[in-house]
C-alpha cells in the first residue's frame, strides 16, 4: 500500500491527473450544472468538487496501475 501510495504521489502522476481532472471536471460541470450557470443560481459546491474529485482518482488510478504493472514487467 505505502508503494502504492508513493507512486500515486509522483509529481508527473499528480500533474497528470490534475490536467484530467481540470479537462474533464470542466466538461462535467458543464454538462451536469449548465442550466444552473445559465439561470444564474451559481454552481453547488459539493458537487462541483466531487465532478473534479473522480476524474483526477480515476486518472491517478491508472497511471498507478500501469506504472506498477511496467514495474512487474521489469522485475
Amino acid at each position: 500500500m505505502n508503494r502504492w501510495i508513493a507512486t500515486a504521489l509522483r509529481p508527473a502522476v499528480v500533474r497528470r491527473s490534475l490536467g484530467v481532472a481540470l479537462v474533464v471536471g470542466t466538461l462535467l460541470v458543464a454538462i451536469n450544472q449548465g442550466d444552473r450557470l445559465i439561470a444564474g443560481q451559481g454552481l453547488d459546491l459539493a458537487k462541483t468538487l466531487l465532478t473534479f474529485l473522480v476524474p483526477y482518482c480515476v486518472a491517478t488510478y491508472g497511471a498507478v496501475s500501469a506504472l506498477m504493472g511496467e514495474d512487474k514487467k521489469e522485475s
